[in-house]
């Protein structure tokens, strides 16, 4: 079976890996120039089940609403009159009660969790760096924040996660390099959580599925999928038109362009991501394992000798420049934390891409046309479900039973919502 992989970001590089792994034969086909270039390139590089979660919770709404008159907002939206954005947010409203988000939440947390593990397997059996560092810090600078918190605890203590509520003091004890001047009411420690770099991760992985025999071909952009008797045969890239016996759909926000014109119905908006990396000038002054401020939602992570500052997201938004709010909001963040840590005017800043579904949980496998799978929609949180979401989708295409349960998971839920929308009104009368 030779499959076709359209995108090398995190999740198009796992996915190849695990479908060479199956026995098939897999050809990579990516427009830039090497892997992970986009979306992957410099995100936070947070491996946290425990942290994982839809952006669709409660009171998200309001504070979408509310953050149109703010620059610092954690999440904005970019307001147009594009009718696929508003069906979009209708549905993130619709997402945001506790029910739903428990849920959603589950989900995520199952398909992270396996991750994980699977990622853990794949280090030890190649021995690859990735500037890992283990542990999580979430910080709350106000008991507001913390009461908020509360059902989000509870929840991780149903699904097992290993967390602990600290005390101020208790946090300033586990991470000493903490400004004491910064506001502190306590943290949540998450120990079996991680960081690490996402792309030299997935250069690395390139390197060792490419010697295990998959081909990438970039510079080779996808304008379409080609179907014939509802079945995916091929893909028509500038070059020309290449046959596959299999095709996943692994492309990022760029996937939303090719899916309407085969009637697969995901309801994909691109939401940019900002960070910025700094060199570390004083390593005593900085972080030893990573943390998260609650408040602004941005990760502040040690990656060998630089801090990766990261966080805040626009909705409906393509352009990756980071504008001057964005900017001072990142690094405002990490001098509040370790103010004497690096060299904060020496910031390189970034924005990435992302492909964020209303509900929050991605979607893996097969779809309606025969021989298309996505795996695709992780939004915020590829690089913590790549390496899972990959094995999934690997053994959903070359016909293995997966080793979690995919309720939710799939295309399913988004073609029952669809034909329900197509449904013609009930004529009283009748």
């Amino acid at each position: 079976m030779h499959v076709a992989v359209l995108g090398a970001g995190i999740i198009g590089v796992t996915t190849a890996y695990c479908l060479r792994r199956r026995g098939a034969e897999v050809t990579v086909l990516e427009r830039n120039s090497g892997v992970a270039q986009e979306a992957s390139f410099a995100n936070g590089g947070v491996v946290a089940p425990g942290y994982t979660g839809p952006w669709a919770a409660p009171g998200a709404p309001t504070a979408l609403l509310a953050a149109l008159f703010r620059t610092d907002a954690a999440l904005r939206l970019r307001l147009s009159t594009d009718r696929a954005l508003w069906r979009w947010l209708r549905r993130f409203v619709a997402e945001s009660t506790l029910d739903r988000y428990r849920i959603n939440r589950q989900r995520m947390f199952r398909l992270a969790a396996y991750s994980r593990e699977q990622l853990h397997s794949l280090h030890a059996r190649h021995a690859i760096d990735y500037e890992q560092q283990p542990g999580l810090l979430q910080l709350f600078r106000s008991d507001r924040e913390l009461a908020r918190q509360e059902p989000v605890r509870a929840l991780l203590k149903e699904f097992g996660v290993n967390a602990r509520l600290l005390t101020a003091a208790e946090c300033r004890a586990l991470e000493c390099a903490l400004n004491e001047q910064t506001p502190l009411a306590g943290g949540l420690h998450l120990p079996d959580d991680e960081t690490g770099n996402c792309a030299y991760f997935a250069r690395r992985l390139k390197e060792v599925s490419e010697s295990d025999g998959v081909r990438y071909e970039f510079g080779c952009t996808v304008r379409a999928i080609e179907t014939a008797g509802g079945r995916a045969t091929g893909v028509l890239t500038a070059q020309g038109l290449r046959r596959f016996d299999a095709i996943v759909l692994a492309a990022g926000a760029d996937s939303a362009a090719l899916l309407p014109a085969v009637g697969v119905p995901v309801p994909l908006q691109p939401a940019v991501g900002y960070s910025a990396t700094v060199p570390i000038t004083r390593h005593d002054l900085a972080p030893l394992m990573s943390i998260l401020d609650d408040r602004f939602k941005v990760a502040v992570t040690r990656m060998g000798k630089r801090l990766r500052i990261a966080g805040l997201a626009r909705i409906g938004e393509r352009r990756t420049a980071v504008g001057h709010a964005t900017a001072r909001t990142l690094l405002g963040v990490a001098r509040d934390w370790y103010p004497g840590a690096a060299a904060y005017s020496q910031a390189q800043l970034w924005a990435g891409v992302r492909p964020m579904l209303p509900d929050g949980p991605p979607v893996l496998g097969r779809t309606p046309v025969g021989g298309l799978f996505v795996n695709l929609g992780h939004g915020s949180s590829g690089w913590a479900m790549a390496c899972g979401s990959a094995q999934v989708v690997a053994d959903v295409v070359t016909g293995h039973a997966p080793e979690i349960d995919l309720d939710g998971l799939t295309v399913d839920r988004f073609a029952a919502h669809a034909a329900v929308r197509a449904q013609p009104a009930l004529n009283p009368q009748s």
